[in-house]
């Protein structure tokens, strides 16, 4: 597969379990060969403390949690962690 860089936006709620109020709280690009092992690279990362970048202030990822992946004219999706794992969602979620 070919690899390729994705602009990812990190949105989380104020508190864990809200389903209001998200809000961009981190940016980063990913290099992945699918939005699948980006979403899996973008999980670990923020979810072992020695990954975490220094300048993040959100929390661990968890459920309720969105990533925005940004592929410029190739398309914007917004996934969010749900019990079973990433979904495709619309826009609309976030508020």
């Amino acid at each position: 597969m070919i690899v390729k860089e994705y602009d990812i936006t990190l949105f989380q709620a104020p508190s864990f379990h809200q389903r209001k109020g998200y809000r961009a709280i981190y940016r980063l690009t990913i290099k992945a060969e699918s939005h699948k092992d980006c979403l899996q690279t973008v999980f670990s990362k923020f979810n072992v403390p020695d990954r975490i970048p220094s300048d993040f202030k959100g929390r661990f990822i968890a459920t309720g949690d969105i990533i925005y992946i940004d592929e410029g004219l190739r398309g914007q999706n917004y996934y969010q962690l749900q019990p079973g794992g990433w979904n495709l969602i619309n826009r609309i979620h976030i508020r």
